[in-house]
């Protein structure tokens, strides 16, 4: 399956709205959106139209993390499914990310 990501500015936040699977073939686009965008301003990404992520699709948000913090940006993660957040609960990550299961949809 593709992997779409669409881009809205809303007052000082980049919205990143990504849709289909982020695995080992997808991962790359996600990271040059992510991880440049994330260096000057915060990022939401809405995760409700992703069915599927893979470790590699973990380490983008990590990598996307570790740039926010060194320049002093945030990340937050919305409408993550239950099923990728079963993910980011199994690995710890949910801990150190800003993830809101609750939010779906959004401003589109």
């Amino acid at each position: 399956m593709d992997l779409a990501i669409r881009e809205q500015v809303i007052g000082e936040q980049l919205h990143l709205y990504v849709s289909g699977e982020v695995d080992t073939y997808t991962a790359p686009k996600l990271k040059e959106v992510l991880h440049p965008a994330i260096t000057e301003q915060n990022v939401v990404v809405h995760l409700d139209e992703v069915d599927y992520m893979d470790s590699t699709g973990l380490g983008v948000f990590v990598g996307a993390l570790k740039i926010a913090t060194r320049n002093e940006k945030e990340l937050s993660l919305v409408g993550v499914t239950d099923r990728v957040n079963r993910l980011f609960e199994l690995t710890g990550l949910h801990k150190l990310l800003s993830i809101n299961t609750n939010v779906r949809g959004g401003t589109k």
